[in-house]
């Protein structure tokens, strides 16, 4: 019986060693190693463009700050990665939620858009309406977020938040990204 190791594609663009960084890569490099430990491969094909890589950076610094806090902005990743079908991104916001404190069962039901907590489902549902109709939004679907508790900040940083994704889901997708998370299954439907 012979067993056939699956290997998985290789990106599409070098992935920069935190060793060889230099000037801003290695500077953001350093901060990134320090927030988890290690470099991912995400921030690694990202760094063949430094402006990208500073724009990615600074965005994920700044929604660290934001009003929706860690745990809701995780559920977002995780619901945008599902419907972009970004195992890379899903599998590292499983793992950052977990670290968020969501619980596994609340990742799970963020992946399709879904809460127990009627103003989660509500944020999330208007975060997957933003990415399937690409930001085409009626009047009635902001109103439905505004009608469980969500003023403007949340709105605005829901969609800041729903771009940032998509940016994460588009490199990793476009770039074939090696997953360097426990991987975690699309749910599809």
């Amino acid at each position: 019986m012979s067993h056939v190791a699956h290997v998985a594609p290789a990106a599409h663009v070098p992935l920069v060693e935190h060793e060889s960084a230099t000037g801003a890569v290695k500077e953001q490099f350093d901060q990134i190693h320090a927030a988890f430990g290690a470099v991912p491969a995400m921030f690694r094909a990202v760094a063949n463009s430094p402006a990208t890589l500073a724009s990615m950076w600074g965005s994920f610094g700044a929604f660290a700050g934001g009003t929706l806090g860690a745990a809701l902005g995780e559920q977002i990743a995780v619901a945008v990665a599902n419907r972009n079908a970004c195992e890379y991104c899903l599998s590292a916001h499983t793992v950052l939620g977990r670290r968020a404190g969501v619980s596994p069962e609340a990742l799970q039901a963020a992946q399709s858009g879904s809460s127990e907590d009627p103003r989660t489902a509500a944020l999330l549902g208007f975060a997957l309406k933003l990415v399937e109709h690409r930001g085409q939004v009626t009047a009635q679907e902001v109103q439905a977020v505004r009608d469980q508790g969500w003023g403007d900040e949340h709105l605005v940083e829901v969609i800041g938040q729903v771009a940032l994704n998509l940016f994460t889901n588009y490199i990793n997708v476009a770039l074939q990204v090696p997953v360097d998370f426990p991987s975690v299954a699309l749910r599809r439907g």
